[in-house]
Order: structure tokens, then C-alpha cells, then sequence
């Protein structure tokens, strides 16, 4: 990324203490109680974890749904840096700083699940390393990426310190850390997948499948997409700045080409092994699942044609879907859909809950922190030309 690729990028200003600010305070705060809570007296003192169910929310919903949820840079990195369309250089940034905060918290929170959770270093002392363990591969790439993706960061931070020599060192082998951030979200993404996979027939048929890799990676790409749309209509909106739809537009048809193919993969798969029976069922399995389906369709209805994609609002609303879409897929995976045997439940409690709802005030109050001191979000000049379609 040269200076001369971000130069239109320009710190947003303004008060940082507002209502939205105060709100995500006092949320950060009683994630922060509760955690020390639990980590003084376990576990059991704040969640419904058990035997049956040692994943919960704060696996399921902060580090696979987080994790995907945060394919924002990953996503655009692979318009810019893979296909070469130089036009999407004003999203990197933003979408980057998304993925920062996703993952970064996300690596945080596994920390937190861990029943021993001192001997988290084990997962970096080569004594300990299990190479065979798809776990293993999970959070080394992740622990991997979120050193790496700093690392793309860092010219933000060097730009605002007047720093421009260290800044023009680093983007001589910057090009490095992007090709690690573009294979490193592809490899661990589609493990998550393979994470659902060797668990068997706990998981519902109509999840259960040797390409879930590919399921996984596939949406973790379009969530990727549906975030930037999302995050790209809440920021022009809160800081009152024009929408980005000439480059949204064109991206917004890219992510429904990669839905499309992802609903053939998902569909194909299920008739092949003979499932797809199960989806017809009378059951709140069944449900879910068309639901989850019916949120990765709407975007077509939503932003099918040209002029669709011109309006801000459905940009907006496809966003919103695919994120929903993409959200069941891993809570249907992981736990509505998920049986352990008779006896065994599991519904989050309150202290987990609020831990999540702190980890999400704490994406958005260093989201609107960094956007409003540093050069990440583009100059609206710098996106002010025709929509393409």
C-alpha cells in the first residue's frame, strides 16, 4: 500500500464523548467485571456451559461468528490485491480496521472460554504443539493473522506520527504481510468448517458434510462483503457523509456472484447425500435452516438489479441479510442443530451475554475512536464519480 494509494484517506474529527460512546463504556465495563468473575471463580460462576455443551456463546458466537464477521479486509484484499481492482483502494482501509478489532477481540475471548486459561501460552511453546489437531491449525493462524493484520495497520498510525521514513521502509515488504493476510484467513476460515466436520453425527445432516470447508469459506468471503456494505451505510450515516455507492455497487454484485455459487454448492451438496428431505420436516431445525437460507436469497430480491444497487438503503438491507445468513449457518452448526445425546442443554446466560454485548461496544467505541484521530475512512471526494453497475 503506497501513500500514494491511501492519500485520500483523512481522519474523520469530532467530539469523541457522545451517547453511542457512553453506551459502549458502561457495556465494556460489566464485560470487564464479569470476566474477572469468572476468571477468579470459574466457568461455572457466569455461564450454562456442561458436559454436554463445553462450547458456548462466547466460542460460537465471539470467535466463529466474530472471526467471519471480520472477513471484511480479506474480502476487499482479494478485489485489490488478487484481481487487481486498484477502484476498491478507499474500502481496504475501513474494512481492515473492521477485521482488526473482529479478530484482535475475538482471540481475546477464546482466552477468556479456556477452562485452565493460564495455560494459554501453551498454545505458543512448540512443546505443546499438536500438528495433527485442527485446533492447532485454527489458532495458529488466527494468532498468526492478528500479528499480521497490525502489521497492515501500522501505516495508519505511522502516517498520523509523521513517521515517513519507517512508513516508506515498511511498504517495501509490506506486500508480504498482504499475500499472509489474504492465505491465512482462506486456511483457518475453511478449518472452521472442518472443526464441525469431525464432530460427527452430533452435528444435523443438514450441516453435516465433508464440505463444510468450502461452505465455511465460501460465506465467510460473502459475510466479508455484507459487513463493508453494513459498516460503509452506519458510518456515512453517523458521521454524515455521502454513501460510497460507486464502489459499493459494483462490489455489492461481486459478493451476489459468490452467493450464487455458495447456494449452488450448499443446495447441490445437500440432494447428493440425500438430506434435502430434512429440511422439509416439521421441525425448529428446519426452520432455522430456511431461514438461514431465505437471509443468503434475499440480497437477490434486495439488490438483484443495477438500479437497486444505487440505493442506499437496500445496500444497506442486503447487508443486513447476508450477515444473518451467515450468522445461523454457524449457530445452526454449532448449536441449535447440535445434539449431544439426551439430557443436555444449553441456552446462554446473562454474564454471557453481557460479555459478548462488551466485546461488541468494544469494536464500535475503537471503531469510532481510530476513524475520528486517524486517516482511515476516504475523503468523499475521493469515491465522488459515477456509479458503475
Amino acid at each position: 500500500m503506497s501513500a500514494q494509494q491511501h492519500a485520500a484517506a483523512a481522519p474523520v474529527g469530532g467530539d469523541l464523548f457522545n451517547a453511542t460512546t457512553l453506551i459502549c463504556g458502561v457495556l465494556i465495563a460489566v464485560m470487564a467485571t464479569v470476566i474477572v468473575v469468572r476468571l477468579f471463580f470459574g466457568l461455572g460462576s457466569v455461564t450454562n456451559l456442561n458436559d454436554g455443551y463445553s462450547w458456548g456463546l462466547w466460542v460460537v458466537g465471539d470467535v466463529f461468528i466474530g472471526s467471519a464477521l471480520a472477513c471484511g479486509g480479506f474480502s476487499v484484499a482479494l478485489l485489490v490485491y488478487i484481481f487487481n481492482r486498484g477502484e476498491y483502494h478507499p474500502l481496504v482501509r475501513p474494512a481492515l480496521l473492521g477485521s482488526l478489532f473482529g479478530y484482535t477481540l475475538a482471540g481475546a475471548a477464546i482466552t477468556v472460554d479456556l477452562g485452565r486459561w493460564w495455560n494459554f501460552w501453551h498454545i505458543f511453546w512448540p512443546g505443546y504443539f499438536n500438528v495433527n489437531s485442527v485446533m492447532f491449525e485454527v489458532a495458529a493462524c488466527i494468532t498468526l493473522y492478528i500479528i499480521v493484520m497490525w502489521i497492515e495497520f501500522s501505516p495508519v498510525f505511522l502516517e498520523k506520527l509523521g513517521l515517513r521514513d519507517v512508513r516508506r521502509k515498511l511498504n517495501k515488504v509490506l506486500f508480504i504481510f498482504i499475500a499472509l493476510g489474504i492465505v491465512l484467513p482462506m486456511m483457518h476460515q475453511a478449518s472452521l468448517g472442518t472443526m464441525l466436520v469431525v464432530m460427527g453425527d452430533q452435528v444435523n445432516p443438514l450441516w453435516q458434510t465433508p464440505l463444510q470447508p468450502l461452505i465455511y469459506l465460501l460465506s465467510a468471503i460473502t459475510l466479508g462483503y455484507g459487513v463493508v456494505l453494513f459498516e460503509s451505510c452506519v458510518a456515512a450515516s453517523a458521521y454524515r457523509r455521502e454513501i460510497e455507492v460507486s464502489m459499493l455497487n459494483p462490489m455489492a454484485r461481486v459478493m451476489l456472484g459468490i452467493m450464487a455459487f455458495y447456494l449452488v454448492v450448499r443446495f447441490a451438496d445437500l440432494a447428493v447425500r440425500g438430506v434435502l428431505g430434512e429440511a422439509f420436516k416439521p421441525t425448529y431445525i428446519a426452520l432455522t435452516f430456511w431461514i438461514e437460507n431465505a437471509s443468503f436469497i434475499a440480497p437477490f430480491l434486495l439488490i438483484g438489479s443495477v438500479a437497486a444497487r444505487r440505493n442506499p438503503a437496500r445496500l444497506f438491507l442486503a447487508g443486513i441479510a447476508v450477515m444473518l445468513g451467515g450468522i445461523l449457518l454457524r449457530l445452526n452448526g454449532f448449536l441449535i442443530a447440535f445434539d449431544t445425546g439426551p439430557g443436555w442443554s444449553y441456552f446462554p446466560s446473562v454474564p454471557e451475554l453481557l460479555v459478548t454485548f462488551g466485546i461488541f461496544a468494544a469494536e464500535v467505541f475503537g471503531y469510532i475512536y481510530i476513524t475520528r484521530r486517524f486517516p482511515v475512512l476516504p475523503r468523499e471526494e475521493a469515491y465522488a464519480q459515477p456509479a458503475r453497475s
